[in-house]
This record gives C-alpha cells, structure tokens and sequence, in this order.
C-alpha cells in the first residue's frame, strides 16, 4: 500500500464526515451510529480476516505488531509496547495523529466512530480467539490510547 494511512483517513474524511452529519440530521444521531458502525464494521472485519489470511503468522505479537506498524507510518502514532509475545501485544498510544486531525476539524466524536471503533471490527477478523480490550483514547480526550490484544482459548469475542 503506497499511501500512508493516516492520508488515506484524511481523504476519507472528506466524504464521509459530510456523509455521517447528513444521515444523523435525516436519521437521528442514534440510528445515523448504528448504520455507520454495522456498514463500516462489516468492511473492517473483513479487512481483518484478509490481513490475518496473507499473513499467516501464528505469533500474535508478530502478527499484530506488523499491522500497528502500518498504521503507525509517518509518524501517526507514537506507541509503546509493554508486551510483545506468542498470545499477546499490548501497546499504549501516546500521541495520535488521526485524533489531531479530527480535533482539528472539530469532530472528535466522528474521529471516534470513524476510525477508533474500526479497531475492535479488524479485530474480530483476525479470529474468534483474538480479543482487543482497549478502555480508553485520545481521540476521547484520554492521554494515551490503551490496546490489549490477546489470545484466549477459543473465546467468542463481543467486544466493540
């Protein structure tokens, strides 16, 4: 993929903020969400399932942390790993550069449903035994963005 993905969420942007706000004022920002969530969350799973195929990688740290580092390109995201193994990556985002741009626009709360929530839907793709925990971000006002990916024993995932 030749174009960064913090440059492909800002073209996105453009269409799908304008896109959000007119289905949340004919819709209600209620049932405007829940469209956008399951129509986006459904691609993203998907996403995850493709990645988790062509990788083919059965140490989830590696797995994991090769995706973050796509996400992470041009300087995106400051991280931390805390762990890195077999069954699990956990990691902490310092600084984010998808959760500026949205601030910028004055549209966190969209940042958040447009980019934060795809999270736990690419997730889900990488297998019923993977599972994200994550209890806070930046994009949400937090200091850092706290991500727990592990593997369990053939749990079933509802997350999100």
């Amino acid at each position: 993929m030749s174009i960064p993905v913090i440059q492909q969420a800002k073209i996105q942007a453009q269409v799908l903020v304008p896109l959000v706000k007119a289905l949340q004022a004919e819709l209600g920002e209620e049932r405007a969400r829940k469209l956008v969530r399951r129509t986006l969350g459904d691609l993203y799973r998907q996403f995850g399932e493709e990645f988790w195929r062509a990788k083919n990688e059965t140490n989830l740290g590696k797995a994991i942390g090769s995706a973050f580092t796509t996400y992470a390109r041009d300087d995106a995201l400051h991280y931390s790993v805390i762990e890195q193994s077999q069954d699990a990556f956990a990691f902490d985002v310092t600084r984010c550069r998808y959760a500026e741009f949205y601030k910028e626009l004055g549209e966190p709360e969209l940042g958040f449903l447009l980019v934060c929530s795809a999270d736990f839907d690419t997730a889900k793709g990488f297998g019923p035994d993977v599972e994200l925990t994550r209890t806070q971000t930046i994009m949400q006002g937090a200091s850092h963005c706290d991500f727990r990916y592990r593997r369990t024993a053939g749990s079933d995932s509802s997350d999100g």
